[in-house]
């Protein structure tokens, strides 16, 4: 089959999900329907929050499936009534009214711990499981309720700064959605300019790493040396859950600007040696913290090598997004012994970083030549510094990382927009994806956090020294200020 026929089968399928998917919801609204007579509804005249409160109770009760589905329907229509206070209180009454019993749970534990046991440990996870989770899953019977649910997520996410007791309704959604959203339950599809205009209006809604600037541009990122890929989930057949754009090109890409401009005709998808994975967008805020990503790179992969033999390499272009604020900080408090070198304490002082970051520095050569060695140095060892714990490493490096990727190359400017700017000094990294050596690259940066790193980055956390004080006088210079007396390192 070829791609094209194979995309517009996809479109296609897209379209016929989304038809079964609202055939099975006229199927359980039937059922509803005629469940009601069977359901203990409470009374439409009460307050709202009383009668979302008591269907609450009622849907748990309740044992019959076709009464189930009526309470959950009125629930969820009384549950989107809902506004302002009386929906934050409801989200308390879920939280705190829906507990584990206490008694039960201790005499289990006490059990356990008298007489450890395969059957007393079941015992425990059975009464440890609050019945909340139980409530949920009856609340996802409704029409429409696993989108309901996974938009209640995305709304408490705001609410538990404010209000921690929160946390434990969060929780028990991402746990609830780890099994409705796992893998077994996805479906990749190849998005291309035939998808339906919903879903291609929804990735340029989505789009969390280059902006997406309209139709054109869009078209643009669908062309035929383009390939774009996303998740789909059978209840929510027209929502891509997370979406993977690729560039086809020749060699290792190193800035994304000559990625993401318009040419006058696209380049020939067969010329490629190279696919470049330029940008991931996870599209469902209340789907944070389920992983997806780490399957959809590796099936995007088989996918191309399937569609296009030619291709050698499987890169990313990725941004470095927490890489400047921690030179900041290091600037801020050096570590013992120093983090910058002498030369390059004049760039990156404290006095001096509005001089070095004010206006386009990057398009004045002789302060950009004289800031890549620097940066490339900082880069390396913000990316391969002990990662013990995984908590001190940089986000976008954990997840390729820990997906089986390399440390490939880390590329100076690769980024000039005012968000590569701003949040990595325009510093973007390729993560290379070797499909012999993905298994044991995850294995040996799970055990140990060891980052598995090309010799060219090693290269860079070895670059030679410059004389101290010529480097610094002549940085200075360059900065357009007066020569500072380095930060102090001890």
């Amino acid at each position: 089959m070829r791609m094209s026929d194979a995309a517009t089968q996809d479109s296609a399928t897209i379209g016929t999900l989304a038809g079964t998917r609202f055939w099975l919801e006229r199927l359980w609204a039937g059922i509803a329907d005629r469940g009601r007579a069977y359901a203990d509804v409470p009374a439409e005249g009460l307050p709202p929050l009383d009668r979302a409160r008591r269907l609450a109770h009622a849907l748990l009760s309740e044992r019959g499936e076709a009464s189930g589905a009526a309470v959950a329907r009125d629930l969820h229509d009384s549950v989107c009534a809902l506004q302002g206070e009386d929906r934050l209180a409801f989200f308390r009454f879920l939280a705190e009214g829906f507990g584990p019993d206490e008694a039960k749970l201790r005499a289990a534990a006490e059990a356990w711990l008298a007489a450890p046991s395969t059957d007393g440990a079941a015992r425990l996870a059975e009464a440890a499981e609050p019945p909340r989770q139980e409530l949920l899953r009856r609340m996802n019977l409704a029409p429409g309720g696993t989108a309901a649910l996974v938009a209640l997520r995305e709304e408490l996410a705001p609410l538990t700064r404010a209000e921690p007791a929160l946390r434990v309704l969060d929780s028990d959604l991402r746990h609830l959605f780890a099994s409705w959203f796992n893998r077994g339950f996805l479906e990749l599809r190849r998005i291309d300019w035939q998808t339906p205009a919903a879903v291609l209006e929804k990735l340029i809604r989505y789009e969390a790493v280059h902006e997406i600037q309209g139709w054109e541009d869009l078209r643009r990122r669908l062309e035929a040396d383009r390939r774009c890929f996303a998740f789909f989930h059978p209840a929510l057949p027209g929502e891509p859950l997370i979406f993977v754009e690729v560039a086809l090109v020749q060699g290792m890409a190193q800035a994304v600007q000559p990625l993401l401009s318009r040419q006058d005709r696209p380049g020939n998808a067969r010329d490629a040696d190279t696919a470049i994975f330029y940008s991931i967008s996870n599209c469902q805020e209340g789907l944070r913290g389920i992983s997806f990503g780490n399957f959809l790179i590796k099936q995007v992969v088989e996918e191309l090598k399937a569609e296009l033999p030619q291709l050698t390499r499987f890169a990313t272009l990725s941004p470095v997004p927490g890489f400047r604020r921690w030179v900041e900080r290091q600037i801020a408090a050096p570590p013992e012994g120093g983090l910058l070198r002498a030369e390059e304490l004049a760039a990156f002082g404290t006095r001096d970083l509005a001089a070095m970051t004010e206006g386009a520095w990057w398009e004045d050569e002789a302060r950009r030549e004289a800031l890549r060695a620097p940066l490339l140095r900082l880069a390396a060892q913000y990316l391969t510094r002990p990662n013990s714990g995984m908590g001190n490493i940089d986000p976008v490096a954990r997840f390729h990382l820990g997906n089986g990727a390399q440390l490939e190359r880390i590329n100076f400017l690769g980024n000039t927009g005012a968000r590569g700017m701003r949040e990595s000094y325009g510093v973007m990294v390729n993560y290379l994806y070797d499909r012999d050596r993905i298994e044991a690259n995850h294995e040996r940066f799970a055990q140990s956090g060891q980052v598995v790193r090309s010799a060219q980055v090693d290269g860079l956390l070895n670059l030679p020294r410059l004389a101290p004080a010529a480097s610094r006088s002549a940085l200075s210079r360059l900065l357009g200020g007066e020569e500072k007396a380095p930060a102090r390192t001890n």
